[in-house]
């Protein structure tokens, strides 16, 4: 479950709250009780990790950092990975493809 943020617009406590991602807003101030909580923006607390995901600074040794001061990014080119055509599409093709030369040659 997700801890959100809250501050109250009465006393101004700021408030951690553990709640389900379905459950409403919290409304009620811990601290003085008054209904005046609003639920704040903060940094996430997890690390996207493996590929496909951007390079972060938890690297060990020497590789802390792959861009030199300076040097623009490097943008890799997205791999396609191409599936073979299922023998089912081939004759689906085929078809298409002489029912165009049926009807370009009657035409």
């Amino acid at each position: 479950m997700p801890i959100y943020e809250y501050v109250c617009k009465a006393c101004g406590a700021e408030s951690e709250i553990l709640q389900k991602v379905s459950d409403p807003p919290a409304k009620e101030c811990p601290v003085c009780h008054k209904r005046r909580l609003v639920k704040t923006i903060s940094a996430a607390g997890f690390r996207l990790a493996g590929g496909g995901w951007y390079e972060t600074d938890f690297k060990s040794g020497n590789k802390k950092n792959l861009v030199e001061k300076g040097e623009p990014a490097k943008a890799e080119p997205a791999k396609a990975e191409s599936k073979p055509e299922s023998k089912a599409a081939k004759d689906k093709t085929e078809k298409k493809d002489k029912k165009k030369a049926k009807s370009a040659t009657a035409a």
